[in-house]
């Protein structure tokens, strides 16, 4: 019977869309990793350090050239890339101390001990930077460019927050927006950039409700957290779709999972409120503090029993653990941004995207989130799969710059083998003004080098295990 269901698994899996998926990873992360790398060749060369290798992907070499003393070369296996400096071997480096070096000896102006520290330590820095500024440009670029945006008409209130600017406004959920700022019958986009350039200012809005019209003053306030300001920021949230929000992932041991929710669940509404994306179900979560909510829940068109669920705070927001299914039929047309608008898009898109991961990271130390809802390689390689395939470029400019930021803020991550773990060590031999015994340092390294390699294999083993060939096995 096991067998049986394995090959039915086997068989539902689509070549194409695998085919696609391989594709896709092996593009994002290599573009991703020659950018990260091309960041340390350019400032190694910067300093005159001698690098002997640029390498795209890894393994024997297939072709290149050698100019000067670096070999520009393309490698079998194309995961990523690599940069060979002089030098920056600890064989290489025992090998020079024990005065039996090849490579490159302790005089050696062109290896990289032979520099000041500061500049190994801009060096280390330079590959993480690299990731930033593509993050920056990807994302500068698709708001100037495309910058897609609904195509919803007309603009519909789904959600007021209690309390907030909107409230007081006298906005209500069901509500038609008329007027907003200078704008007769505004588009998403006119209603965003309102916000963006008349944030802590007062504006007329007219609204349509029950037929009737009603002028209203609104004043685009609230804590934007360094950010531009938002409409959400003053409690005001638009109705993106018509249906209920349909359950994507469920965590494993989070509040939604114990009360019974599934995935492809319909979740119709909320103590009685009807809510259509998540954006705002988790605005009402907060006001909340924790307080059960009452779940309608829809599944296979049959109405199921009301689901208490009680939410977790994971640091300052409100869960339940679960996700909705991304919103890609959504009709959408292009309404490209001014220059200096993208490029302040951009920035907020990145800092916003810095914080998320450090908060993960911070969760995770914290114990507040298992290690286990970190997605590895593989998942990853789905994530690029189904963003190559969405006919949407907001998917794929988002996933790529997320990618890409996420590269560069590990890597400066103090721990050894990654570039802040050099960059620690520099630091402690500039504070006591001496080396650190290279035995030392080897032996740290191959500590470290087993502990990701374990990490690595585990994170491997959860993303393989979520696999639709696996879930199809269980009972």
């Amino acid at each position: 019977m096991i067998f049986h269901r394995l090959l039915a698994a086997i068989a539902a899996i689509n070549l194409l869309n695998l085919l696609i998926t391989v594709v896709a990873f092996i593009v994002l992360i290599g573009i991703m990793v020659v950018v990260h790398e091309f960041g340390h060749f350019a400032i190694a060369k910067l300093f005159r350090v001698r690098v002997e290798a640029f390498s795209f992907g890894f393994g024997p070499r297939l072709f290149g050239y050698k100019y000067g003393d670096t070999d520009y070369k393309v490698c079998a296996y194309p995961l990523g890339g690599y940069v060979k400096m002089a030098g920056e071997h600890f064989a290489e480096l025992s090998d020079a101390a024990a005065g039996t070096a090849t490579v490159a000896p302790v005089s050696d102006p062109g290896s990289l001990t032979s520099h000041p520290r500061w500049q190994q330590m801009l060096i280390g820095a330079a590959g993480p930077i690299a990731n930033f500024i593509l993050a920056f440009v990807l994302m500068a670029v698709y708001f100037f460019w495309i910058n897609e945006v609904p195509s919803v008409n007309p603009i519909v209130v789904e959600w007021v927050s209690y309390g907030s600017s909107a409230a007081q406004a006298g906005i209500q959920p069901g509500d038609i927006i008329r007027h907003f700022g200078q704008n007769d019958n505004p588009t998403w986009a006119q209603i965003e950039m309102t916000a963006i350039h008349e944030g802590n200012q007062t504006i007329p809005v007219t609204v349509e409700r029950n037929g009737t019209t009603q002028q209203l003053t609104f004043r685009l306030s609230g804590d934007s957290k360094g950010k531009r300001f938002d409409v959400s920021d003053s409690g005001l949230f638009l109705q993106l779709v018509k249906g209920p929000i349909q359950v994507d992932t469920v965590t494993v041991d989070g509040p939604a999972a114990a009360a019974g929710l599934r995935t492809g669940d319909l979740i119709t509404s909320i103590d009685g409120h009807a809510f259509h994306t998540l954006e705002p179900m988790i605005a009402y979560l907060q006001l909340g503090h924790g307080k059960p909510v009452v779940l309608e829940v829809t599944r296979n068109g049959q109405k199921l029993a009301p689901m208490v669920v009680q939410p977790n705070q994971l640091g300052s927001t409100w869960r339940i653990g679960m996700s909705n299914l991304p919103t890609e039929n959504i009709p959408t047309h292009d309404e490209p941004m001014g220059f200096s608008d993208s490029l302040f898009e951009s920035k907020d898109i990145c800092l916003e995207n810095s914080t998320l991961i450090l908060d993960m990271l911070g969760r995770i130390l914290s114990h507040q989130v298992a290690v286990s809802q970190l997605s590895g390689p593989v998942g990853i390689a789905q994530m690029a799969g189904q963003a190559a395939q969405t006919r949407k470029w907001s998917p794929k400019f988002g996933l790529a710059a997320s990618i890409s930021l996420n590269l560069g803020i590990l890597n400066l991550l103090p721990f050894p083998i990654l570039d802040g773990g050099m960059i620690l060590f520099l630091l402690i031999e500039s504070s006591i003004r001496r080396e650190i015994s290279i035995n030392v340092k080897e032996r740290i390294y191959q500590a470290a080098f087993l502990l990701i390699i374990i990490f690595f294999a585990y994170i491997m083993f959860n993303d393989v295990t979520k696999l639709p060939i696996f879930t199809h096995l269980k009972p």
